[in-house]
Protein backbone atom coordinates (compact mmCIF):
# COMPACT_ATOMS: atom_id res chain seq x y z
CA UNK A 1 0.00 0.00 0.00
CA UNK A 2 0.80 3.32 -0.55
CA UNK A 3 0.33 6.26 1.96
CA UNK A 4 -0.34 9.73 0.63
CA UNK A 5 0.10 12.33 3.00
CA UNK A 6 -1.92 15.02 2.40
CA UNK A 7 -2.08 19.51 2.92
CA UNK A 8 -3.41 17.96 6.65
CA UNK A 9 -1.33 16.78 8.96
CA UNK A 10 -2.55 13.60 9.87
CA UNK A 11 -4.43 12.76 7.18
CA UNK A 12 -3.82 10.50 4.62
CA UNK A 13 -5.24 8.91 1.47
CA UNK A 14 -4.25 5.55 1.07
CA UNK A 15 -3.43 3.42 -2.14
CA UNK A 16 -3.70 -0.31 -1.70
CA UNK A 17 -1.68 -2.38 -4.55
CA UNK A 18 -4.64 -4.71 -6.25
CA UNK A 19 -3.91 -8.11 -8.15
CA UNK A 20 -6.47 -8.47 -10.80
CA UNK A 21 -7.09 -11.16 -13.30
CA UNK A 22 -9.53 -12.74 -15.29
CA UNK A 23 -11.06 -14.00 -12.25
CA UNK A 24 -11.35 -10.88 -10.13
CA UNK A 25 -9.30 -9.12 -7.64
CA UNK A 26 -7.47 -9.14 -4.89
CA UNK A 27 -5.81 -6.34 -2.57
CA UNK A 28 -5.39 -6.29 1.58
CA UNK A 29 -7.17 -3.25 2.83
CA UNK A 30 -5.72 -3.48 6.35
CA UNK A 31 -2.08 -4.62 7.41
CA UNK A 32 -1.02 -3.61 11.33
CA UNK A 33 2.44 -3.58 10.87
CA UNK A 34 2.05 -1.75 7.65
CA UNK A 35 -0.33 1.28 9.04
CA UNK A 36 1.42 1.71 12.30
CA UNK A 37 4.73 1.74 10.13
CA UNK A 38 3.62 4.40 8.50
CA UNK A 39 0.44 6.10 10.06
CA UNK A 40 0.97 5.10 13.81
CA UNK A 41 -0.74 3.17 15.88
CA UNK A 42 -4.47 2.80 16.27
CA UNK A 43 -6.07 0.48 18.04
CA UNK A 44 -9.31 -0.14 15.95
CA UNK A 45 -12.14 -1.06 18.07
CA UNK A 46 -15.55 -1.28 15.64
CA UNK A 47 -16.32 -1.57 11.62
CA UNK A 48 -19.39 0.18 10.53
CA UNK A 49 -21.11 -0.23 7.10
CA UNK A 50 -23.91 2.59 5.38
CA UNK A 51 -25.74 2.08 2.33
CA UNK A 52 -26.83 5.33 0.61
CA UNK A 53 -28.10 6.46 -2.22
CA UNK A 54 -27.24 9.07 -4.71
CA UNK A 55 -27.42 12.63 -3.27
CA UNK A 56 -26.91 11.37 -0.09
CA UNK A 57 -24.81 13.77 2.08
CA UNK A 58 -24.06 12.64 5.85
CA UNK A 59 -22.06 14.63 8.20
CA UNK A 60 -20.15 16.80 9.20
CA UNK A 61 -20.25 14.35 12.25
CA UNK A 62 -17.58 13.88 14.89
CA UNK A 63 -18.06 12.94 18.62
CA UNK A 64 -16.89 15.37 21.31
CA UNK A 65 -13.97 15.33 23.99
CA UNK A 66 -12.71 11.70 25.25
CA UNK A 67 -15.15 9.89 22.74
CA UNK A 68 -13.42 10.97 19.77
CA UNK A 69 -12.29 8.99 16.84
CA UNK A 70 -9.91 8.11 14.52
CA UNK A 71 -11.43 6.72 11.32
CA UNK A 72 -10.27 4.19 8.27
CA UNK A 73 -13.02 4.88 5.26
CA UNK A 74 -13.89 2.88 2.36
CA UNK A 75 -16.32 2.16 -0.63
CA UNK A 76 -16.81 -1.19 -1.53
CA UNK A 77 -19.34 0.15 -4.45
CA UNK A 78 -20.56 2.69 -5.79
CA UNK A 79 -18.62 6.84 -5.27
CA UNK A 80 -17.98 8.63 -3.02
CA UNK A 81 -16.96 12.55 -2.11
CA UNK A 82 -15.31 12.10 1.54
CA UNK A 83 -15.23 15.54 3.68
CA UNK A 84 -12.53 15.45 6.85
CA UNK A 85 -12.26 19.06 8.43
CA UNK A 86 -9.83 19.92 11.04
CA UNK A 87 -11.43 20.92 14.57
CA UNK A 88 -8.24 20.95 16.18
CA UNK A 89 -7.82 24.65 17.65
CA UNK A 90 -3.77 25.12 18.09
CA UNK A 91 -3.37 23.08 14.53
CA UNK A 92 -2.37 25.73 11.45
CA UNK A 93 -4.64 23.59 9.46
CA UNK A 94 -7.82 24.28 12.02
CA UNK A 95 -11.32 24.88 9.81
CA UNK A 96 -9.22 23.38 6.78
CA UNK A 97 -10.63 20.41 4.87
CA UNK A 98 -9.35 17.85 3.07
CA UNK A 99 -11.64 16.09 0.00
CA UNK A 100 -10.62 12.96 -1.63
CA UNK A 101 -13.44 10.55 -3.73
CA UNK A 102 -13.12 7.10 -2.72
CA UNK A 103 -15.09 4.30 -5.22
CA UNK A 104 -15.56 0.64 -5.41
CA UNK A 105 -13.21 0.78 -8.19
CA UNK A 106 -10.19 3.01 -7.18
CA UNK A 107 -10.30 0.99 -3.72
CA UNK A 108 -8.60 4.22 -2.00
CA UNK A 109 -8.94 4.37 1.87
CA UNK A 110 -8.72 7.47 4.06
CA UNK A 111 -7.10 7.82 7.29
CA UNK A 112 -8.84 11.13 9.57
CA UNK A 113 -7.16 11.41 12.85
CA UNK A 114 -9.16 12.19 16.30
CA UNK A 115 -9.94 15.90 16.42
CA UNK A 116 -11.91 15.99 12.69
CA UNK A 117 -15.28 16.71 11.43
CA UNK A 118 -16.06 13.81 9.18
CA UNK A 119 -18.56 13.87 6.25
CA UNK A 120 -19.20 12.23 2.44
CA UNK A 121 -21.62 12.78 -0.58
CA UNK A 122 -23.07 9.58 -2.53
CA UNK A 123 -22.22 10.79 -6.32
CA UNK A 124 -23.67 7.22 -7.76
CA UNK A 125 -26.51 5.65 -7.97
CA UNK A 126 -26.16 3.96 -5.01
CA UNK A 127 -22.74 3.24 -2.34
CA UNK A 128 -21.95 0.97 0.73
CA UNK A 129 -19.18 2.81 2.59
CA UNK A 130 -17.19 0.97 5.88
CA UNK A 131 -15.02 2.23 7.99
CA UNK A 132 -13.02 1.42 11.10
CA UNK A 133 -12.81 3.53 14.43
CA UNK A 134 -10.75 3.18 17.59
CA UNK A 135 -13.67 4.44 19.59
CA UNK A 136 -17.27 3.19 19.93
CA UNK A 137 -20.06 5.49 19.19
CA UNK A 138 -21.29 7.02 22.07
CA UNK A 139 -24.55 9.22 21.18
CA UNK A 140 -24.53 11.42 24.31
CA UNK A 141 -20.74 13.09 22.59
CA UNK A 142 -22.22 13.11 18.78
CA UNK A 143 -22.14 16.80 17.55
CA UNK A 144 -22.57 17.84 13.90
CA UNK A 145 -21.39 20.99 12.05
CA UNK A 146 -23.84 22.71 8.67
CA UNK A 147 -22.37 20.89 5.65
CA UNK A 148 -22.77 23.96 3.70
CA UNK A 149 -21.20 26.67 6.54
CA UNK A 150 -19.68 29.60 4.37
CA UNK A 151 -16.67 29.61 6.72
CA UNK A 152 -15.71 25.98 6.00
CA UNK A 153 -15.84 26.39 1.91
CA UNK A 154 -16.44 23.37 1.42
CA UNK A 155 -17.82 22.90 -2.92
CA UNK A 156 -19.95 19.92 -2.77
CA UNK A 157 -20.49 19.25 -6.24
CA UNK A 158 -24.24 18.92 -6.00
CA UNK A 159 -26.83 21.49 -5.84
CA UNK A 160 -29.15 21.69 -2.60
CA UNK A 161 -32.12 20.69 -4.23
CA UNK A 162 -30.17 17.26 -5.20
CA UNK A 163 -29.20 15.86 -1.66
CA UNK A 164 -30.76 14.27 0.53
CA UNK A 165 -30.23 14.95 4.30
CA UNK A 166 -31.29 13.13 7.74
CA UNK A 167 -32.75 15.81 10.29
CA UNK A 168 -30.39 15.95 12.77
CA UNK A 169 -27.91 17.11 9.64
CA UNK A 170 -30.24 20.00 8.47
CA UNK A 171 -30.12 21.43 12.08
CA UNK A 172 -26.40 21.03 12.56
CA UNK A 173 -24.47 23.72 14.35
CA UNK A 174 -22.66 26.34 11.92
CA UNK A 175 -18.01 25.85 12.50
CA UNK A 176 -18.36 28.71 14.83
CA UNK A 177 -20.52 26.80 17.42
CA UNK A 178 -18.56 23.78 17.24
CA UNK A 179 -16.39 22.46 19.64
CA UNK A 180 -12.93 22.23 18.93
CA UNK A 181 -10.07 19.96 20.62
Amino acid sequence: MEYIKTAIEGVYVIEPKVFEDARGYFFEAWKQGEFVANIGKVDFVQDNESKSSFGVLRGLHYQRGEFSQAKLVRVISGRVLDVAVDLRRNSPTFGQHVMVELSGENKRQFFIPRGFAHGFLVLSDEAIFTYKVDNAYAPQAEASILWNDEQLSIDWPLGEDQLLLSEKDKKAKPFSEAEYF
